[in-house]
């Protein structure tokens, strides 16, 4: 099953996006996913993940009925998202870059002399 986003309306606080199902057999029918704006920023969600984060979620269930991404979805979101933050940091922690013993070479390499002879510098 595919999901194709069709658009978003806005009542109040909850913004629902709709989206194509479109199945197998190329028929469509239309799912709805609201999502609560108030808890986005409780959870750190940009509104511009909304569309993909409501998509992820129809996906994952593999049902076409109308839903709303649920608090725990985004808190689920928000920690998977820290942990995966938390291991890029320790990433670049493990792996310091080792000090070169050419550190200092590139400008002190050979210049022309007077008259258009390469001289190394000693």
């Amino acid at each position: 099953m595919e999901f194709l986003l069709s658009g978003f309306t806005q009542l109040e606080n909850i913004r629902q996006y709709s989206f194509d199902a479109v199945g197998q057999d190329r028929v469509r029918q239309q799912v709805t996913v609201g999502a609560d704006l108030g808890l986005i920023h409780r959870y750190g969600i940009k509104l511009q993940e909304l569309p993909l984060l409501c998509r992820r979620l129809l996906e994952k269930r593999g049902s076409i009925e109308a839903t709303m991404f649920a608090e725990s979805d985004m808190m689920q979101y928000s920690n998977e998202r820290a942990a995966e933050l938390e291991a890029l940091k320790e990433k670049r922690r493990d792996h310091p870059r080792p000090v070169s013993n050419r550190v200092g070479h590139a400008w002190r390499g050979s210049f022309p002399a007077p008259g258009g002879e390469v001289k190394p510098i000693d």
